[in-house]
């Protein structure tokens, strides 16, 4: 199932999924209050949840089921628990790292790492990327990201899958002149990426992928378009660290609960920092940034004006 947030021509904001690929069914108002009107209520319990619907007949002209046409998509999840960022591929890792004469680090290879970033500045579909005061080197990141669906801590790599509700497509903005300076001081990054996330178009549940399932990943090929030109091709299979290892890191010591995001990092040449500006420049206003993952769809942003 692909699960979704969107706006009424009313206003309203409602979460549901998609049926036939081109209608939106709203899961509280069909459902007759039985569902949640929000996903984050929906991941509280979303194996009963998941189980209701499956009981539900719905057709195309039922209350609450809208054609997608006239829907307004939003970040599937707006408003996550938490947003946790690893750095899984070593392609990335490495290549990033020779571009500014560094070498791999040895204890990358021991630990699977990541950052908390700002959950609360969750962008969606179409939605405009303000480019930061004093950014000149904005940047996107193709990555995929995984939503956790069952509380858990000190999570096995045997049991993580059992955790995982589904996966969507992410974009970790990053403002690098920003993210350069703070990390010399050693702590971060920050204000290098707290501006905007974004994630979208909708939530892949994870029995969807399973078919795909090849080595720590799946078999899904991942690109990156900016105004209209390929820029960065990958694939989430070449993951070092597979989404189990992830959680099973983040959650040592601590209880992750439904809702909390965990990205995969970038994908091998998934950003300009990666591929160099001989291959393009920095993104500034009026740049249509594009990322598509097979099976999870195309989640496209407009970079805007600078705040003054």
């Amino acid at each position: 199932m692909k699960f979704v947030t969107f706006k009424k021509q009313d206003g309203t904001i409602r979460a549901g999924w998609l049926w036939d690929e081109e209608y939106a069914v709203d899961m509280d108002e069909a459902s007759g209050g039985l569902l949640p009107s929000n996903l984050l209520d929906f991941l509280e319990d979303s194996e009963s949840y998941l189980k209701k619907i499956t009981s539900f007949s719905f057709t195309k002209e039922q209350k609450g089921v809208y054609p997608l046409k006239d829907l307004r998509l939003l970040a599937p999840l707006p408003f996550p628990r938490s947003f946790r960022d690893f750095y899984a591929f070593e392609q990335h890792v490495k290549t990033a790292r020779e571009n500014r004469g560094l070498e791999m680090i040895p204890e990358w290879y021991e630990i699977p790492v990541f950052y908390f970033s700002n959950h609360l500045a969750i962008k969606g579909p179409g939605e405009g990327i303000i480019k930061p005061k004093d950014c000149n080197w904005l940047d996107y990141e193709l990555e995929i990201a995984c939503i956790i669906g069952k509380e858990g801590r000190n999570i096995s790599v045997e049991k993580a899958d059992e955790h995982i509700f589904g996966y969507c497509i992410l974009n970790d903005w990053s403002a690098r002149d920003l993210q350069r300076k703070e990390m010399k001081v050693g702590l971060g990054p920050a204000k290098g990426k707290d501006f905007a996330t974004s994630i979208g178009p909708w939530i892949v549940t994870k029995d969807e992928l399973e078919p795909l399932k090849t080595g720590k990943g799946f078999d899904l090929s991942m690109k990156a378009r900016v105004n209209g030109r390929l820029l960065s091709e990958g694939n989430m299979k070449d993951l070092y660290y597979s989404f189990a290892e992830m959680i099973e890191r983040a959650s040592a010591g601590v209880t992750l609960y439904p809702g909390e995001i965990i990205g995969s990092g970038t994908v091998g040449s998934g950003c300009i920092l990666e591929l160099g500006n001989q291959a393009h420049r920095w993104l500034c206003a009026g740049d249509h940034v594009e990322l598509e993952i097979d099976y999870l769809g195309v989640l496209q942003n407009e970079i805007i004006a600078e705040e003054r």
